[in-house]
């Protein structure tokens, strides 16, 4: 795995974390947090869809972030565990590792290269 698909896992670790943010931020600092992690989850994504299939990238990024939303309000906010949400989020995570697995892993030089 090289560094660019590292930086398109740590978007979706801070996507979660942003997404947490936008619903329980509600000082200075919580705020500031929640900006600085959408800000910096946003410019990895972009930065590794410029020499990764953009496509793919996003979808990775989405897939992940949804899945550990969803995970995160069952074990730390009491939101009602469901085996669907579990069946679906599985099934979504097969899509996005299917994803992974098919893309071509070749690096490409982005347009300003």
């Amino acid at each position: 795995m090289n560094r660019h698909w590292m930086k398109v896992f740590a978007a979706a670790l801070l996507e979660i974390f942003w997404v947490i943010g936008l619903t329980h931020a509600h000082n200075f600092w919580t705020w500031t947090g929640t900006i600085f992690a959408i800000i910096f989850s946003n410019y990895l994504m972009i930065t590794a869809g410029q020499v990764l299939p953009a496509g793919t990238v996003y979808a990775i990024f989405v897939g992940l972030g949804t899945a550990g939303t969803v995970i995160s309000e069952i074990l730390f906010f009491e939101v009602p565990f469901r085996w669907e949400k579990i069946l679906l989020i599985f099934l979504l995570l097969i899509g996005v590792l299917g994803l992974k697995l098919v893309t071509d892993n070749k690096v490409e030089k982005g347009i300003e290269s």
